[in-house]
């Protein structure tokens, strides 16, 4: 089985993540943010590095489901590949920070590499408004993300917002971050948890 968990910037998908992967005993994919060689430069210079970024997270997102198909085991993963380039990429591109040439380039590859694979059996999508988002990004206290401009936050949200109401490619639950702390509650997580748990068994 693979879950996965949607979410702009700080609406908390890598937390949730390791909270349902221990709960449920899954395998947890997380997003390759540590180690990601163009992260600091993009957020100094998204113009320039905007194309870097977006293949780079390509690659990591595709190698990761290769390896969930591969495998046996019940995973759940944080970010989808979907996400890279509906929200993302294109956001990049509207915003006049990828150029057309590299866009074209970058469509071009997802679509490809999306023809080979199959959609997460259960889509999780944490919706957090703009305040929540900046606030549980102060928290994490990651350096390079503290350029991040409240209009860019708010354009990821315009998107995520549109794909969730019109994504159709599997199970879907929608948890709203703004009044579910599962990160402070554990009466909110354990609310999340019953609803996982009915549509885990809505799979089968």
């Amino acid at each position: 089985m693979h879950i996965a968990i949607a979410g702009n910037i700080g609406s908390g998908k890598t937390t949730l993540a390791g909270l349902l992967g221990r709960h449920y005993g899954w395998d947890i994919h997380y997003e390759d943010v540590e180690d990601n060689p163009y992260l600091a430069d993009f957020y100094n210079d998204m113009r320039r590095w905007s194309f870097n970024l977006q293949v780079y997270f390509l690659k990591s997102r595709f190698s990761q489901i290769v390896k969930i198909r591969e495998g046996n085991t019940s995973v759940i993963q944080d970010r989808t590949i979907y996400e890279d380039s509906v929200i993302f990429a294109a956001n990049l591109f509207d915003m006049g920070l990828m150029s057309p040439r590299d866009y074209e380039n970058y469509t071009g590859l997802f679509n490809l590499m999306s023809s080979l694979i199959a959609p997460p059996d259960l889509l999780i999508y944490l919706r957090a408004s703009v305040p929540t988002l900046v606030r549980q990004i102060e928290m994490r206290g990651r350096e390079y993300e503290s350029s991040i401009r409240l209009d860019y936050l708010r354009r990821l949200n315009e998107r995520y917002e549109g794909w969730i109401k019109n994504y159709r490619e599997s199970n879907l639950l929608i948890v709203d971050v703004d009044n579910n702390d599962f990160i402070k509650d554990r009466s909110n997580l354990s609310a999340v948890i019953d609803k996982v748990d009915s549509k885990i068994n809505g799979l089968f």
